[in-house]
């Protein structure tokens, strides 16, 4: 496990398309029962190298009522982002993650995080990756409450309030069912 993370955290598939020279950024361990897969590092995280080192981040770990010592413990959560590195503004956010990530690195991972128990799908690109197409609302909602192994959330950005202002019924009702699936209630 430590041979692939290291061919990950050198790997330059996309390094033409990148801002920036390549900094994959992500943690796991094969231990860790929680997988966290959300878009791809944003400018704070790339800077820093930590994974959800902004303003993101903090609601995310609120949203799921976890400390900053845990989340940051790859033995206990794994974060592994659809694009592993920042990949440049967009008109309204950042760019889409590179696919050049999931593409050839997801299956390797996955097959190394025998303990996950449970997947937390950060935002639409990897609710698409491991559920299929469909609504993100609709995702929310059903995996809030069966019994599958996956949670899917809508991205944390700040840039999400006014989806989050319309979609109150996330913050009332589904996050506390999720923080309950999670056991963090």
């Amino acid at each position: 496990m430590t041979r692939l993370l290291n061919e990950i955290k050198s790997c330059n598939l996309c390094r033409e398309h990148l801002p920036f020279a390549p900094k994959p950024i992500l943690q796991f361990h094969r231990s860790s029962e929680l997988l966290l897969v959300g878009q791809a590092p944003g400018t704070k995280a790339h800077e820093s190298g930590i994974p959800w080192n902004d303003p993101s981040g903090v609601r995310l770990r609120q949203w799921l009522q976890v400390s900053d010592e845990t989340f940051y413990d790859p033995k206990k959560i794994s974060i592994v982002p659809m694009g592993f590195c920042y990949p440049g503004p967009g008109t309204s956010g950042d760019l889409p993650p590179r696919p050049e990530c999931s593409e050839r690195w997801m299956q390797s991972i996955l097959s190394h995080l025998t303990n996950v128990r449970t997947i937390i799908l950060v935002g639409a690109y990897s609710s698409t990756y491991f559920l299929g197409a469909g609504d993100l609302r609709s995702k929310i909602r059903d995996h809030a409450t069966n019994a599958s192994r996956f949670v899917v959330l809508p991205h944390p950005s700040p840039r999400n309030n006014i989806w989050l202002k319309k979609n109150e019924w996330f913050e009332r009702e589904s996050l506390p069912r999720i923080r309950r699936k999670l056991g963090t209630a």
